[in-house]
């Protein structure tokens, strides 16, 4: 009797996997179906963090082959997770570290900008500050993280300290005031 319940338990565990993979590329396909998104964007909205990491990589790497040079990714904001805190974008920049991309939140602090070339992760709107890894700030001088296998992390004291003046006279004259 114990053998029957316990591959009974067995089958319904790898029935709800399946039903949870099929809802997974409904939501997915949804998301992304022609002209919602960009074709260089994947939304991944709606996704387990599991799930959405899986289907990210494949997208990467397919994109990687066919030369592509950046994609942008939707992960939200995290509006919709318990206490507001965002859970895909830590995944996609830790998926990022793995892989030796460069990549930087966007504007929109809900989409993430990835090179695909491994370089810095300039393009469109480049005004905001790259991230090296780890979530950190962004400002010239705060590369944290990984360097794409560079000095990990590693701060040299003059280090991006001649582009911190020009950077927090841009935020100023962008956010707060005009300065002289």
């Amino acid at each position: 009797m114990a053998k029957e319940l316990s591959n009974r338990g067995k089958e319904h565990d790898r029935q709800m996997d399946e039903y949870n993979r099929q809802a997974a590329e409904f939501i997915f396909r949804e998301n992304n179906a022609n002209g919602r998104v960009e074709p260089d964007s994947i939304d991944l909205h709606g996704l387990f963090v599991e799930e959405a990491e899986r289907i990210l990589e494949e997208r990467i790497r397919a994109d990687q082959a066919a030369g592509q040079t950046h994609l942008h990714a939707i992960v939200g904001k995290g509006n919709h997770s318990a206490r507001g805190v965002q859970k895909l974008k830590p995944k996609v920049e830790e998926l990022c570290d793995e892989l030796g991309l460069r990549y930087r939140t966007e504007e929109n602090a809900g989409r993430i900008y990835i090179n695909l070339q491994g370089g810095e992760p300039l393009g469109p709107g480049h005004d905001e500050q790259p991230h090296y890894g780890g979530g950190g700030g962004g400002y010239p001088g705060q590369h944290q993280g990984h360097h794409g296998g560079q000095h990990g992390g590693q701060q040299h004291q003059d280090e991006g300290d001649s582009e911190l003046v020009p950077w927090l006279l841009k935020k100023l004259e962008k956010h707060c005031c005009v300065v002289m």
